[in-house]
């Protein structure tokens, strides 16, 4: 029986990196829908985690549905486990509406004073907790590094089943907000801007704020993480997420380090004629954005981008792509991609014949932008992305139709 339960749902690129990790630690798991647990998984078929991924809590919650969050909160208060990282630890916070959150935790998730702090990249300084925790490990210096990808925050206050395993402290050296790199900003910079501006992007809004914290639920325990400690050759982080592992959950991680993942460097191993095209035409929308400055390389694994510009979704795209060609065809993503071939071409095409011109419609904007302010009207450039991507945190339009196939193409080849 698999001893991690890891819910793929709306996770995309996040979910990858999890599988990623569980596989390289040689972990027995397997990857759950939220149909499934709505159906009596957990109850019938107990693990002793669930590790939920990054992505779009909100959605996650509608994966789930009432039945699937009624049965998560039934695990993890009968004993369970739960892991949550970014978005699946926003998803165990307490919050209403169409959908609810789980409610494991009684935080809800804070709100932004500007957009802007919200788009933070790379590693970040913690502080660690006075009193010693069974889950921080012991051979960690004080102020460990760890990696946040545009994380939430935790509206905190203080309760009795939750401890704070690690703040947010100061940045380090490859830390960004948005497209702008903080290492390579001349000291002073800040300072300068506030005096001048009156805003400086400073990320002290964050300082002192929970990062990673643990808590009980009934009999069961969950841990929430905006730090994401899946991310590829992160030793701090890495060992971090091994001892979790371990301590609250009982496994036997056979390392303590993630190994790099580099997308550029990787061969097909699934030679298939539509998926290589497909390839190349997501190539050559990526080639464009970096062109124009649009995009760049932020790691091995992720692409930036400027602000306004729809990364996340060419980033999950980008992964989706390179997992479902890295490694041999399961018998169900063969029999999936024969039903689907000539709808994943035509979302391809339709996809990348839109989304380059809206990149240079992007890119002309920019150039015009003190000379010709309104050349290029906002509103026509707001519906070109909304046409390719949905509304802000909806993934619509010709980005979901392409999508959803190399997403179910993702979780076959990973699943199998």
């Amino acid at each position: 029986m698999p001893s991690l339960y890891l819910l793929w749902d709306e996770s995309h690129l996040w979910g990858l990196l999890a599988v990623r990790a569980v596989k390289a630690m040689n972990l027995p798991h397997r990857l759950v829908r939220g149909r499934e647990i709505a159906a009596g998984l957990l109850e019938q078929e107990p693990c002793a985690m669930l590790l939920v991924p990054g992505g779009n809590a909100r959605h996650k919650a509608e994966a789930l549905g009432p039945e699937g969050i009624a049965a998560v909160r039934a695990y993890v208060a009968g004993g369970g486990q739960y892991l949550g990282f970014c978005g699946g630890a926003g998803l165990a916070l307490t919050w209403s509406g169409k959908v609810e959150g789980l409610g494991l935790c009684p935080w809800k998730r804070a709100g932004f004073d500007e957009r802007m702090q919200h788009f933070m990249s790379g590693h970040l300084h913690m502080a660690l907790p006075a009193a010693p925790s069974p889950l921080v490990p012991e051979n960690f210096g004080p102020a460990p590094l760890l990696p946040v990808w545009w994380p939430g925050r935790f509206e905190s206050f203080p309760h009795a089943d939750i401890t704070v395993l690690a703040t947010y402290e100061k940045p380090g050296e490859d830390f960004w907000l948005a497209d702008l790199p903080i290492a390579d900003l001349p000291e002073g910079t800040f300072s300068a801007w506030q005096d001048l501006y009156g805003f400086s992007p400073t990320p002290t809004f964050l300082t002192h704020q929970p990062c990673l914290v643990h808590g009980r639920y009934g009999k069961g325990a969950y841990t929430l993480s905006y730090s994401h400690l899946e991310t590829p050759a992160s030793p701090e982080a890495n060992a971090w997420l091994a001892h979790i592992l371990r301590v609250q959950a009982g496994l036997a991680p056979a390392c303590d380090r993630l190994p790099a993942w580099n997308l550029e460097n990787g061969s097909a191993a699934w030679d298939d004629a539509a998926l290589a095209e497909v390839h190349g035409w997501l190539e050559d929308v990526l080639r464009t954005g970096t062109a124009h400055g649009l995009l760049f390389c932020r790691n091995d694994w992720l692409m930036g981008w400027r602000t306004g510009i729809p990364g996340a979704g060419l980033n999950n795209l980008r992964s989706a792509l390179y997992a479902v060609r890295a490694q041999q065809p399961s018998p169900r993503a063969e029999a999936f991609l024969r039903r689907h071939r000539e709808k994943l071409l035509r979302a391809a095409d339709l996809f990348h014949t839109g989304c380059v011109q809206y990149l240079l419609a992007e890119r002309l904007a920019v150039t015009l932008a003190k000379s010709l302010p309104d050349a290029v009207p906002p509103a026509i450039l707001k519906g070109q992305r909304e046409a390719l991507f949905g509304p802000p945190m909806q993934a619509g339009g010709a980005y979901r139709e392409l999508m959803e196939p190399l997403d179910e193409l993702a979780f076959l080849q990973m699943a199998d």
